[in-house]
């Protein structure tokens, strides 16, 4: 899809009601839907963090920008994921976190980017964080400058291909806390997209696709 036509429905993307568990449980793991509608993560404290959903023009075809993180020793070593990380005390608010960390990640300055709308928080259990989704558009073609610490690939999903059910799949792996698990991912390259950041998007998917619906 052209950027001047996606752009024609922001106005009704920043209005569209958030399926907020009902979307995630669409692309979670069996394991992790207990999760979804209880509010125990609250006793655990957890830390938080903030990630950019980021739509952008790439030879005038909307894209969506997504990350595939570097080897490190920790849980979400060379995962697939959105720009983004946990709140630093200069942070004003979660939304200037992730405008920070998709400087510091992927080299986007936060004046070329505009935050449409909040999405539902998302609990990760095995690195106990809680992460605040922000959708996010520049109008103008980008050029990623990835911080190659902490980024190896930044991969660009065309918005038809995200929206396109034929995207998902179900894939067979071992995580950090089951073994051999079947879970639903989103094909992106040859990335496999699964668990937090696939539930990010499933809400992502529903409100964008409900607000080209005519209604």
């Amino acid at each position: 899809m052209l950027f001047q036509d996606f752009i024609k429905y922001i106005p009704k993307i920043k209005k569209e009601k958030l399926l907020a568990a009902d979307a995630h449980a669409k692309m979670a793991p069996l394991e992790r839907i207990s999760f979804l509608k209880e509010v125990s993560y609250e006793n655990k404290k957890p830390r938080e963090a903030a990630v950019l959903m980021l739509f952008y023009p790439k030879d005038e075809v909307t894209h969506l920008a997504l990350i595939v993180r570097n080897s490190y020793p920790g849980v979400h070593s060379s995962q697939i994921g959105f720009p983004g990380g946990k709140v630093e005390i200069e942070d004003a608010n979660l939304e200037a976190t992730a405008l920070r960390e998709t400087h510091e990640e992927v080299g986007i300055a936060p004046h070329k980017i505009e935050i449409i709308k909040p999405f539902s928080k998302v609990y990760i259990p095995p690195s106990n964080f809680l992460v605040s989704p922000f959708m996010g558009i520049s109008h103008e073609e980008l050029s990623f400058v990835p911080d190659h610490d902490e980024v190896k690939y930044v991969l660009e999903f065309p918005l038809l291909a995200f929206l396109d059910d034929q995207s998902i799949t179900n894939v067979r792996m071992t995580t950090s806390y089951a073994t051999d698990i079947e879970v639903p991912a989103f094909m992106v390259e040859k990335y496999v997209v699964w668990g937090a950041t696939a539930m990010m998007m499933s809400e992502l998917k529903e409100a964008v696709k409900n607000a080209m619906v005519e209604k």
